[in-house]
């Protein structure tokens, strides 16, 4: 057998395509979002994969969610490597992996940016897992004046107009030392175009608008992991926590369904909101059963009002982009203070069975009560709120089943919610996968921090059932598709009656050699909207509909084009449809320490309903997922350039021009010119 792996080794590791690293996180997730849908939180999934990719995972020691969260093996592949590893021991090298059954050479290509092997013992020595040690800083600006920078005109009344109170540049600096399984230490900053860079500790601020930090331990005695700072807590199917890894619909119709229990995970995102500020520890109390503790406080922007006799003042609404640079924006920075108090407690046997008890108690300094409109009816209202959720999971042969349910209590009449989420993935044969989710949240179910399977984004007055297969036609064609009914109990925003809908994806994949590959998505999408402009308020469907064709291909060692066409169309029933199109044609040359990556893409639509969503290549650890509408060329160039061992250098250029107005953008960061420039520049400095 050691023979026959090595033969497999050599003869592997003769094809084995070059590649750089973020080049290959690119190409990973546009097939992963070759559309974009509503109730994905892309920023965070980008993070997430991001930081997986940059700490991969050793193949050895990763438990099945963790190997589970990289979504690109079946649970006939997972269960397959599970048992491989019982049998035979720790693999020697990654390509080892071609000895495990229903494991196949485009699998392994996939999943190699995402593992690595550390061997304790055996034939090749004892090698330990390497310390990633760097510091990166990242400038980037808009080249032409926007509105909210220009010098501040007064009106005929001599009142000074709103203008952003810091100046155009973005600046991003973070640190991170650390080792897979063992430790971690993270420092990010970041000041956001028409922010302020001050010292104001009475304000909550120390130097750059956003700070975030923390210190991990992992794997000391019985201690699984500590975390000191700013984290998220990933367990059962994110109805009371969840972090980063809820991808929901996508391209990948089976594999993301299902969340893993993967616990506390250290928090570096850019998203200022959705984590916790404090300590988690988990404990192993036995080999089978740990318990996770969690406790915060967190500054929270939020729309703040004057009160009635009971309350002095009164939240209106949570604020969550980030950002402060109006007056207005930093009058709401930090003025609410939200406390958490949670535990969870797991049970795990053999890979094979899951049942976890969660609780997560939030409390609020001020009291918390939306606007008085109709749809706002059962939102949260009070102080205080508490979520208890039963999770569980058991793994069957190729069955891998999985439920949550969940129920909130808060301090007001109007919280009691219930909510549900269940299904699973199968590998019904070797070539056919399927899954299945059914979940229905009360319109009074309340959750800060969980992001479980939704058509809306939040797990509340929702009701569906979710149905996805993919199959391997043969090894060069697979095709996959899912079909997801959804019913609203009640009203939402623009939405003034309860409403319902559906859509499938259908998606075919055709690789045909190792250089050329296909790609088609169609995408289609039902839903109800109040009809604009009608005074009635009437509700009738509408329907997205978006179709995609890539082709990718290689012309020659270190030289790969992508093209793609991109169509779609939003309609309201008994009006016409709005249309929109963009042609993209992307290059990456690769060449020793240098690569070169350039976009060209002609756009054109009729609205903003219609626009296109097209996922860019950006500097490492930067996300773009803009959107194009109106009439124009998008087109950028981006340069890395490896001086090194120790330092790279990205600087990337971008610019859109429209064509059918003369200016780019709206309020205070429109454009007085068709044109607009950007321009980012990054150093990473490695140890």
């Amino acid at each position: 057998m050691l023979a026959g792996w090595l033969a497999c080794l050599r003869a592997f590791s003769q094809n084995r395509p070059i590649f750089q690293q973020d080049a290959a996180l690119s190409r990973y997730l546009q097939d992963l979002f070759p559309v974009q849908t509503e109730g994905v939180d892309y920023e965070s999934v980008f993070d997430a994969l991001t930081q997986l990719y940059a700490q991969p995972l050793d193949i050895n020691k990763a438990t099945r969610d963790e190997l589970a969260a990289t979504y690109l093996l079946t649970e006939q592949q997972l269960n397959s490597l599970i048992t491989y590893r019982a049998d035979f021991g720790d693999l020697l090298a990654i390509y080892e992996l071609q000895a495990v059954p229903d494991f196949d050479v485009a699998t392994i290509r996939r999943l190699m940016p995402f593992i690595t092997v550390s061997v304790t013992s055996g034939i090749f020595g004892k090698f330990a897992t390497s310390t990633d040690n760097y510091l990166i800083l990242r400038y980037e600006r808009v080249l032409e004046k926007q509105k909210g920078f220009s010098e501040a005109t007064p009106d005929k009344n001599g009142k000074l107009p709103n203008r952003y109170v810091g100046g155009p540049n973005q600046w991003y600096v973070r640190y991170r030392y650390s080792r897979p399984r063992a430790f971690s230490f993270g420092l990010t900053l970041e000041k956001d175009p028409g922010e302020r860079l001050i010292w104001q500790p009475s304000a909550n601020q120390y130097g750059a608008d956003y700070v975030s930090f923390h210190a991990q331990l992992q794997n000391r005695g019985k201690w699984r992991s500590i975390i000191l700072g700013d984290y998220q807590v990933q367990v059962g199917q994110g109805l009371v926590l969840s972090a980063g890894f809820a991808l929901g619909k996508s391209a990948e119709t089976v594999q993301t369904l299902r969340r893993p229990t993967l616990g506390g995970r250290p928090y570096t995102s850019l998203t200022e909101s959705g984590y916790f500020r404090g300590a988690t520890a988990t404990y192993a109390v036995t080999p089978t059963i740990d318990v996770t503790l969690l406790l915060a406080r967190n500054r929270r922007d939020a729309n703040t009002a004057e009160g009635d006799t009971e309350e002095s003042s009164i939240a209106t609404s949570f604020q969550t982009s980030g950002l402060h640079r109006t007056p207005s924006e930093i009058a709401d920075r930090a003025s609410l203070t939200e406390t958490n108090l949670g535990a969870h407690l797991l049970y795990h046997n053999r890979h094979q069975l899951q049942v976890g008890l969660t609780a997560l108690r939030t409390l609020f300094d001020t009291f918390v009560r939306k606007r008085d409109l109709s749809y706002n009816q059962y939102e949260f209202t009070g102080k205080q709120n508490v979520v208890v959720g039963l999770h569980g999971s058991y793994i069957w042969r190729n069955w891998n089943l999985f439920t949550e349910m969940a129920r909130s209590a808060g301090s007001t009449t109007n919280s009691g919610g219930l909510g549900f989420v269940g299904g699973t993935l199968v590998s019904l044969t070797k070539k056919l996968d399927a899954s299945l989710v059914l979940r229905h949240y009360d319109r009074n179910f309340h959750g800060f921090y969980g992001n479980a399977f939704s058509e809306g984004g939040r797990n509340a007055n929702e009701t569906g059932a979710y149905f996805g297969l993919k199959y391997s036609v043969y090894r060069k064609l697979t095709v996959g598709g899912f079909m997801d009914f959804f019913h609203f109990p009640w009203l939402r925003y623009l939405v003034d009656k309860p409403s319902k809908g559906f859509d499938y994806l259908l998606q075919l994949r055709y690789t045909p050699n190792r250089q050329t590959a296909f790609s088609l998505v169609i995408h289609d999408e039902h839903k109800e909207k109040n009809l604009p402009g009608d005074k009635a308020k009437n509700v009738v469907e509408t329907t997205r509909k978006s179709y995609v064709l890539n082709v990718d291909y290689s012309l020659r060692r270190g030289l790969s084009l992508r093209s793609r066409v991109q169509w779609g169309s939003f309609q309201y029933a008994g009006q016409s449809p709005k249309r929109g199109f963009t042609l993209v044609q992307d290059a990456t040359f690769e060449y020793r320490r240098l690569s070169l990556s350039g976009r060209m893409a002609l756009f054109s639509t009729d609205d903003y309903d219609s626009r296109q969503y097209v996922y860019e290549r950006d500097v490492l650890y930067a996300f773009s997922f803009p959107a194009y509408f109106n009439r124009g060329i998008r087109h950028y160039v981006m340069a890395q350039y490896t001086l090194n061992r120790h330092l790279d250098v990205w600087v990337r250029w971008a610019r859109t021009d429209v064509t059918n107005q003369d200016f780019v953008g709206s309020d205070l960061d429109q454009i007085d010119a068709p044109h607009k420039s950007e321009v980012k520049m990054q150093v990473r400095w490695r140890l």
